[in-house]
């Protein structure tokens, strides 16, 4: 059974959301983001769910620190649900964004998609290669002239399917079905979030910046 990480300071909503998983997960709790740290430092999970507002470290800055260490898919489960916040969370790095209240049959919906993808590539052997960037698929590391780039899950099957459609514009929808799956209930700013940070990750290696074209009123491409 795959370990999920439980963050909130709520001991209420953590039980709650326990409620919604054990069946089919084990799960751990954390109390707060000092602490959700610290387990993803000794331990491994399969995903993690992380709450925002809390003390000692709050969501925004333990979505960061993870992302330095680990690229263990994460779902934002907050009360926290502007845009903006959707945005800000997305930008730092996490696979999915969910709001308070929420639905529990689409929390399991969704943890079973992020899952299934992160466990999709586990016995391929694939290694794509283009314009210097290579992606080995079973391993999930993606290199630029030798270099390894950092990609959240989401990033790198965004990355993965563009090359494996180069010079096909995409639209949203495409995408969506091809990285999320048909069941995905975000919303278009959910992807060109995670393609914004794409871009910044891969320019910031070395890829020229127009690697990724956006065809305005259609979706993207890669030349």
């Amino acid at each position: 059974m795959e370990k999920v990480l439980i963050v909130d300071d709520e001991i209420q909503m953590r039980k709650l959301i326990e409620i919604y998983l054990q069946d089919h997960y084990l799960i751990e709790e954390a109390e707060n983001g000092e602490e959700a740290y610290q387990n993803v430092l000794k331990d491994q999970y399969g995903l993690v769910i992380l709450d925002v507002m809390m003390p000692k470290m709050d969501g925004w800055d333990t979505l960061k620190k993870i992302r330095g260490i680990s690229n263990v898919p994460i779902i934002m489960l907050t009360a926290k649900g502007t845009v903006q916040d959707k945005v800000t969370g997305l930008s730092t790095g996490a696979d999915d964004y969910l709001v308070k209240p929420f639905d529990g049959a689409e929390l399991i919906v969704r943890v079973q998609a992020l899952l299934r993808r992160a466990n999709s590539h586990v016995e391929e052997e694939k290694l794509l290669k283009y314009k210097g960037i290579s992606i080995d698929i079973g391993a999930r590391v993606v290199k630029y002239d030798g270099q390894i780039i950092n990609l959240t899950q989401t990033e790198f099957d965004i990355l993965e399917s563009f090359i494996n459609h180069k010079g096909k514009v995409l639209t949203r929808e495409q995408l969506v079905e091809s990285v999320w799956g048909i069941e995905f209930m975000g919303e278009d700013r959910t992807v060109d979030s995670h393609i914004k940070n794409l871009r910044e990750k891969l320019k910031a290696s070395g890829v020229d910046k127009s690697f990724i074209k956006t065809v305005w009123g259609v979706g993207y491409k890669v030349e």
